[in-house]
């Protein structure tokens, strides 16, 4: 690492005194998160017994068995589950669709189209004989949202049929510049969806956006609401893995993909993870805290330096992602390589766009994490297309985040 010029230290400086009150917003919402979580360690009595493993089968796994508890009550469900043998956000998503969708049924997606990594899932990539939905005879259609950019309730009623399942919302941006749905928001849309059809499943996307806001998708009806543990879930101390959490129909559909039918949540071993995943999900609602406040100083630092952050330092958070638009692949090259470069594992190496698997575009990633691909840790990526915006999440702690945003900036102006 280098030393800060005198022009960094001075606008840093500039936006930490600009951003105090959306400081004491997110202290807020942590505490009442944070003692959520404490809550149901205590009602669910969660003991040392909890953290301890089991192999094999896994039979009679208190641990997995009490944590599932603990999720569904963390996240204002009935019925949860959470493993560490979850690979990815996608994979959880997965078994989510495939867990409640049938041969003839109908997805609808309700905030344009989702995530690039769910293009084959769907089968919206066209692909065909890689066990995509679309190979099952699962239909798949799509509304945008309005101008405005909230969720266009009218159509949705309007485009729901006998055929529809699913109603698939995604909570966060992914790679577009669009705004974050707020969960009250997807409340509505419950409301919306079950007049028209009161047994189609309200499916929530919620990657990136747990302890953002005082309630998670479920308080607001939600069927589903799906994340990774290496993003916000996991407090940066799960080394893998991912929950769901919902309906118990929904989760009981969802356990015989994850597993098998008959089988559901009764085994997995846990293989020593117990204590990470109980561990992570204490921490998670101070660690997104720090995150939320990277992200705040990062969008005030960079519009200081002549830069358009999405969303604005001043918007009310809801999830941890921040965004810029940098203009140039060049520049949003720079800034990744800055942020590997202030991060505490592999600062020494360059990032550069690649063909990653799950994408269509080519896509640079920088992430200098303890667990590999930890977004709720300091990264930053970007796909290869216009209008060149580059992603950044995560943050640890607050002062190692600042410090790797400082260093993006560096790059970027050097």
């Amino acid at each position: 690492m280098t030393n800060f010029s005198q022009r960094t230290l001075e606008l840093a400086k500039i936006a930490e005194e600009e951003i105090k009150e959306q400081f004491k917003y997110i202290e807020d919402v942590a505490f009442k998160n944070q003692y959520k979580v404490l809550k149901a360690f205590s009602d669910n009595r969660v003991s040392a017994e909890c953290l301890g493993s089991s192999t094999g089968y896994g039979y009679n796994d208190r641990g997995r068995e009490i944590l599932d508890l603990v999720y569904a009550q963390v996240f204002e469900a009935e019925a949860a589950f959470a493993r560490h043998n979850i690979v990815s956000g996608t994979h959880a998503l997965t078994i989510g669709l495939f867990g409640l969708l049938r041969p003839g049924d109908e997805l609808l997606s309700v905030a344009g189209k989702p995530y690039d990594t769910l293009d084959k899932v769907i089968g919206i990539s066209k692909t065909t004989g890689d066990g995509s939905l679309s190979d099952f005879g699962v239909k798949y259609r799509q509304v945008d949202l309005t101008k405005e950019e909230t969720i266009d309730l009218e159509a949705v009623k309007n485009a729901i049929n006998s055929a529809t399942k699913v109603v698939y919302v995604q909570k966060s941006r992914g790679y577009s510049s669009r705004r974050t749905i707020t969960n009250a928001e997807i409340g509505e849309l419950v409301k919306a969806a079950k007049s028209v059809k009161n047994d189609v499943f309200v499916f929530v996307d919620n990657c990136y956006g747990e302890f953002c806001e005082e309630h998670e998708p479920c308080y607001y009806g939600a069927d589903l609401c799906v994340g990774s543990l290496i993003k916000n879930a996991g407090g940066g101390i799960a080394q893998s893995g991912g929950y769901l959490a919902g309906s118990k129909k929904a989760i009981e559909l969802c356990s015989y993909r994850f597993t098998c039918p008959g089988t559901g949540l009764e085994c997995g071993a846990t293989l020593g993870q117990n204590e990470n995943m109980y561990k992570g999900l204490f921490f998670a609602p101070h660690v997104v805290s720090q995150a939320l406040k990277t992200a705040v100083f990062a969008a005030a630092l960079f519009e200081k330096a002549g830069f358009k952050p999405l969303p604005h330092y001043s918007e009310t958070r809801l999830d941890i992602i921040q965004a810029f638009d940098l203009g140039s692949k060049e520049a949003i090259e720079r800034f990744c390589q800055g942020i590997q470069a202030g991060s505490p594992i592999d600062s020494f190496v360059t990032p550069e766009f690649w063909d990653m698997p799950g994408y269509d575009d080519q896509v640079i990633m920088a992430a200098g994490t303890f667990v590999s691909g930890a977004s709720i840790e300091l990264s930053a990526d970007a796909p290869a297309r216009e209008p060149y915006v580059v992603f950044m999440q995560g943050g640890l702690t607050y002062e190692s985040g600042k410090i790797g945003v400082m260093t993006a900036l560096e790059r970027v102006l050097a």
